[in-house]
C-alpha cells in the first residue's frame, strides 16, 4: 500500500502550477504523464488507501496498455496482475457454469484486445486486471516521481477564479477540506477535475451531467469460493454471461486463487441484498451449490450523462467528472485515461510557452465527441444484457432444447461490438480538430468493431513493427515526430531534407525531432501505410499532417501547437500541386 497522507494543514503547499482534483486513474495518468514532460502537478485525493473490495472496472485496452508503455509501466501493471493474458482471451455466454445445464450459446474470442505474444494493431495488447491494482501501480509510481506530490485524505470542495493583478493572468484557488473539517486554500494556475461522477469541480462550474439512467440496476459482488473453480465444466473465459431463466448476469474470475467477481443484471434498485442473499443470487448463476464466501456488495445503476463542456478558462474537466458511460464494452475508465493523455501535452505545451492560443480549446473539441459516441455504444449493449436473451427452452432437452440454443447463438451475434471493439478503441479520430491540418483525402468510417488504420490527420498513428521488438511508435519523441520514408530521401538524411520542419520548431521552440522510416517487418513500405511520404506525429502518437512538402510540414508544426488555423482548401490545393501518394486503405 503506498500513502502520501499529509495530516496538517502546515504542509500542504500554498499554490500549484497545476491542481488535479482527484487520484484516479485519470488524475493519477495526467500527473505522471505531465511529469514526463517535465511538469509537476499537485494531486489531492480524499482515500488514502485504495479499496480492493470494489474491483469496478477490469479491463484495460490496448490503447490504455499502449499509453502506459509510453510512461514505462506497462510491464509493471502486467506483472501486477493476478490475471495473466494467457489463462484466456475469451467472454462465454452459456446457460450456466457447472452440471448437465452448462451449455455454451457462443463463444468471442481475444476480446477486449486479449491477445498473447506480439500483438499488432498497438506495441501492447490489452490485460484483463482490477481497477484497485492499477491504481496502486500509479500511485506507486507517482511515488517514484520527484514531479508528482499526492495529498490523500483531503478534498477539493470549490474553485474560484481570482485575478492575479501582479500577472495579469486569471489563477485559482481550489479549498480543501481535510480531517476533522479543517480547510486550507491553494492558488493554481490550472485546475482538473479528476474527481468523479460527483465531481465538485464542476458543480463549482455550474456545470451539469446531462443525459439519463438505465431503467433497472445491478449488483456486483466481489467473493471467494474454493470449489467454483474446479466445478466449471467450460472452457476458462475472462467473462461467463449466464444467460438464466431465474437469474441472468456475468461471472469470471478475478485472479488464479479462488477470488471471484459477479455482476447480476437487472434487479430491482430498491430491494436491499445482504450476504446470504447475495450467495443465493451467484449460485443460481453458476448453477451449482458450492461454497461461496460474500466479501463486497455493490449495488449500481448505468448512466449514460455527458457534460455539455469540458472548460472554463484554466479549469478542465476529464474522466467520471465529465462523462459517465456504463460499464458493458469496459471502455469507462479506458476513455477516462485517453481525456488524460490528450490533456497532458497541451497543458505541457502551454506552460513550457509553445503552446498558442488554441491549443487548449481543442481538448473538448477532440475529447467530448469520443465521449459520446462511447456512450452511445455501450448503451446500446445495455439494451441486449443476459437476461433478454433468457427462455426456459434454452434448458431442453432434444430438439426443442438444440432449436432454442441455435436461436440464441444467432441473436447474441448483436453482443460483439462490446467484445470485439477495436474500432472504438483506436478507431477515434480527431480529424475536425483545430489542432490537425485537413488533406482533402476522405477518412475511414467509424465503425465500432472494425478498425481500419489510416495515417489521414487525426486518426491514431498506424501502428507496424520494425522489427521482432520495436514498433514505429519507439521512434516517437515525447514532442512532435516528423516520420519520413527512408526511401524518398534519396540517400539523403531526413532532418536536411525536412530541414524547414526542425527550423520552424526552432524559432517557436516547439519540440519536434524528425525520423526516417526503412521497411516495416511484413514489408510494407511506410509510404504505402501512411498514403504519404510523411507524417507529423503529435505527443499524443496522433497524425497532425501527411504529405510529401518539408514547406507543408513546417506550416503544419505551428497549426499542431495551436498558433495558427488550418486552411483545408489551401491545403487540398497544395496537395495536388505536390501529386501527394494517393491513400492506401488497409483493413486488417
Amino acid at each position: 500500500m503506498v500513502s502520501h497522507r499529509l495530516a496538517s494543514p502546515d504542509k500542504l503547499p500554498a499554490e500549484a502550477k497545476i491542481l488535479i482534483a482527484g487520484g484516479g486513474p485519470s488524475g493519477l495518468f495526467l500527473a505522471l504523464d505531465l511529469a514526463s514532460r517535465g511538469i509537476p502537478s499537485l494531486v489531492v485525493e480524499p482515500r488514502d488507501f485504495v479499496d480492493h473490495a470494489r474491483p469496478r472496472a477490469k479491463t484495460t485496452n490496448a490503447r490504455t496498455m499502449t499509453h502506459l508503455r509510453r510512461l514505462g509501466i506497462a510491464d509493471t501493471l502486467r506483472a501486477a496482475s493476478p490475471l495473466p493474458v494467457g489463462y484466456s482471451q475469451d467472454v462465454s455466454f452459456c446457460t450456466g457454469l457447472t452440471g448437465g445445464d452448462a451449455h455454451e450459446l457462443r463463444r468471442f474470442r481475444n476480446a477486449f484486445q486479449l491477445v498473447p505474444g506480439r500483438y499488432g494493431p498497438q506495441p501492447e495488447c490489452g490485460q484483463q486486471v482490477p481497477q484497485p491494482v492499477l491504481e496502486e501501480v500509479l500511485r506507486a509510481a507517482a511515488a517514484e516521481s520527484p514531479l508528482v506530490t499526492m495529498v490523500t485524505g483531503w478534498s477539493v470542495e470549490t474553485v474560484e477564479a481570482a485575478a492575479d493583478s501582479a500577472a495579469l493572468e486569471t489563477r485559482y484557488t481550489a479549498v480543501l477540506s481535510g480531517p476533522s473539517g479543517t480547510t486550507h486554500g491553494i492558488a493554481a494556475d490550472f485546475v482538473i477535475g479528476a474527481d468523479g461522477g460527483s465531481s465538485a469541480v464542476r458543480r463549482s462550474l455550474g456545470v451539469r451531467l446531462e443525459g439519463g439512467s438505465a431503467a433497472l440496476s445491478n449488483i456486483s459482488i466481489l467473493f471467494r469460493s474454493s470449489g467454483l473453480t474446479a466445478a466449471v465444466e467450460l472452457d476458462p473465459a475472462v467473462q461467463y454471461w449466464v444467460v438464466g431463466a431465474d437469474t441472468s448476469g456475468m461471472v469470471g474470475p478475478m485472479d488464479l486463487d479462488g477470488t471471484w467477481w459477479a455482476i447480476i443484471q437487472g434487479v430491482n434498485p430498491q430491494e436491499a441484498v445482504d450476504a446470504a442473499g447475495a450467495a443465493a443470487m451467484v449460485r443460481l448463476l453458476v448453477g451449482a451449490d458450492v461454497d461461496i464466501e460474500v466479501l463486497a456488495t455493490d449495488p449500481w445503476t448505468a448512466r449514460m450523462l455527458l457534460a455539455p463542456e469540458y472548460r472554463c478558462g484554466g479549469v478542465f474537466l476529464v474522466g467520471d467528472a465529465a462523462h459517465l458511460n456504463p460499464p458493458w464494452g469496459g471502455h469507462g475508465f479506458n476513455t477516462c485515461v485517453g481525456d488524460a493523455a490528450n490533456l497532458a501535452w497541451k497543458l505541457a505545451g502551454v506552460l513550457d510557452g509553445w503552446g498558442g492560443d488554441g491549443l487548449l480549446d481543442s481538448y473538448e473539441a477532440e475529447r467530448r465527441p469520443v465521449a459520446a459516441r462511447t456512450i452511445s455504444d455501450a448503451a446500446a449493449n445495455g439494451k441486449a444484457l443476459a437476461y433478454h436473451f433468457a427462455d426456459p427452452a434454452l434448458l431442453a432437452d432434444g430438439a426443442a432444447g438444440e432449436a432454442a440454443r441455435e436461436a440464441a447463438h444467432e441473436a447474441l451475434a448483436v453482443k460483439q461490438s462490446e467484445f470485439d471493439s477495436l474500432g472504438l478503441v483506436l478507431g477515434y479520430a480527431y480529424g475536425g480538430s483545430p489542432v490537425v491540418v485537413p488533406d482533402g483525402w476522405p477518412a475511414p468510417v467509424e465503425d465500432p468493431i472494425v478498425y481500419v488504420p489510416s495515417a489521414s490527420p487525426g486518426a491514431l498513428l498506424p501502428h507496424a513493427w520494425l522489427d521482432e521488438s520495436t514498433s514505429v511508435y519507439d521512434l516517437l519523441g515525447q514532442g512532435f515526430t516528423l516520420l519520413v520514408d527512408a526511401a524518398a530521401l534519396g540517400g539523403r538524411p531526413a532532418a536536411l531534407v525536412f530541414a524547414p520542419v526542425e527550423q520552424a520548431g526552432n524559432r517557436n521552440g516547439i519540440p519536434v525531432a524528425t525520423a526516417a522510416v526503412e521497411r516495416f517487418d511484413d514489408g510494407t513500405s511506410p509510404s504505402e501505410l501512411w498514403g504519404a511520404d510523411a507524417v507529423l506525429v503529435r505527443p499524443d502518437q496522433h497524425v497532425v499532417w501527411r504529405g510529401n512538402s518539408a514547406e507543408a510540414a513546417a506550416a503544419a508544426l505551428a497549426v499542431a501547437a495551436g498558433h495558427l488555423p488550418a486552411d483545408p482548401e489551401e491545403q487540398n490545393q497544395h496537395n495536388e500541386q505536390e501529386g501527394k501518394a494517393r491513400v492506401r486503405v488497409v483493413v486488417p
